[in-house]
């Protein structure tokens, strides 16, 4: 594989898979720009070496289809701004060859959001799984998929993928557009680079004790991540909704909490095999129950195996945060993903802010390895000011959950010939 650093842009063209999926308010400002940010460094180093950039990038879910709303004409300033050169716009990515030829080196093209074209993401559209002819229509669209990747392609001399964040989906501009490419003509940018390092050092190379905190609402979201977990960590800390589910699986009275019954047999079944493999599982012993779900209920500390009838499991209990706050800073390793109570809710938010502290202290006091990834998991560490006090923050949340699932990520296979 070509290492970003070792290759010389000068003279080229360079297309750049980024993730510019920032949100944007009403007026169609960006409110959140570190996606763009993340960007910065290969977006510059293309341009420093006196290459000539090509950006492109999804934004929200047009489905394939064109939506003035979901246009990347409206962040064009501002990724000007961030990489220092006027960046010109290409209305139509499938139509852009003329824009791409006429860029001089030190120029940047952004072209338009990828999904208004449903050959991004390859899907059949308008026929249903059930439907005789989707097979028919499946293999119709990866054909123009295909084309669409290759029209792409043909824009530049130099394919670089930085968009950790759609690594996890084999779209035109994600993986089949580096099929386009000889091997001494793709790689991956720095954000990639740091992202595959990052979940490598957990999964491959992490010391130990390794602690996994998994949170969230759903068990079913996140089965295989637990699974795929058990063979590597020393310590399993489940919180937030998704605890209540293994709760009640072992006889627990949860009140109206969020739980699962379809998935009970498999929280029993992932207790028995934390247990025969040696895994501390750690789940809440305590939550903030409340009466209602929103952040004005009423509120108080009940033990999880005894929520009463009309209340339901809000927050993780100061007990819980007691037993997880010793796990957390006598590890090595620690992969945090998802919250451990109901983040957006300011009242029940102590208790993923007080994990936010702990994981930054372990990594700050006592040298561990920290990747904290998803998204209320970032937003706790960003909103207490912590986000330079861990490892990484992976800026892909679905990728990173797969990769750790053990799946292999299309868009870094494209790019490592896996």
């Amino acid at each position: 594989m070509i290492n970003i650093n070792d290759f010389n842009f000068a003279g080229k063209k360079a297309i750049v898979r980024v993730d510019f999926n920032v949100p944007l308010n009403e007026e169609g400002k960006i409110t959140d720009d570190t996606r763009i940010r993340g960007a910065v460094p290969t977006l510059k180093k293309i341009l420093a070496d006196g290459g000539a950039l090509i950006m492109m990038s999804h934004m929200g879910k047009p489905k394939g289809k064109v939506n003035p709303k979901l246009s990347l004409s409206q962040i064009v300033d501002a990724v000007s701004a961030a990489i220092g050169v006027p960046v010109q716009f290409a209305p139509d990515c499938g139509k852009a060859a003329d824009q791409a030829a006429a860029l001089k080196p030190g120029e940047a093209l952004l072209l338009e959001n990828l999904r208004f074209y449903p050959e991004e993401e390859g899907k059949p559209v308008g026929i249903d799984k059930a439907d005789p002819g989707y097979d028919a229509a499946k293999k119709e669209m990866k054909a123009r998929q295909a084309d669409f990747a290759k029209t792409l392609a043909s824009y530049a001399d130099v394919y670089v993928n930085d968009a950790f964040g759609t690594a996890h989906r084999r779209h035109a501009s994600t993986a089949v557009i580096a099929d386009y490419f000889a091997d001494d003509a793709k790689m991956l940018g720095f954000l990639m680079e740091k992202e595959v390092v990052a979940i490598d050092n957990v999964l491959k190379n992490a010391q130990r004790p390794f602690t996994a905190i998994i949170g969230g609402s759903k068990v079913s979201s996140k089965l295989g991540v637990i699974k795929n977990l058990l063979d590597k960590v020393d310590n399993l800390i489940i919180g937030g909704g998704m605890g209540f589910t293994f709760i009640k699986a072992q006889g627990g009275s949860i009140g109206m909490s969020l739980h699962e019954d379809e998935l009970m047999p498999e929280a029993l079944n992932i207790l028995a095999a934390a247990k025969e493999k040696g895994v501390n599982l750690s789940l809440s012993v305590q939550t903030i129950a409340a009466n209602d779900f929103s952040n004005e209920a009423e509120r108080k500390p009940v033990d999880i195996f005894h929520i009463p009838d009309g209340w339901e499991g809000m927050d993780a209990g100061e007990k819980s945060l007691a037993n997880w706050k010793e796990i957390i800073l006598n590890s090595k390793t620690i992969l945090w993903n998802g919250p451990v109570g109901v983040f957006e809710f300011d009242n029940f938010a102590h208790g993923t802010g007080e994990i936010a502290k702990y994981v930054a202290q372990a990594t700050q006091e006592n040298g561990a390895f920290s990747l904290v990834g998803g998204g209320d998991s970032v937003a706790a560490v960003n909103k207490f000011g912590l986000a330079d006090q861990v490892s990484y923050v992976s800026t892909g949340g679905g990728a990173m959950l797969e990769a750790i699932e053990g799946k292999t990520l299309p868009g870094v296979a494209a790019i490592l010939g896996e």
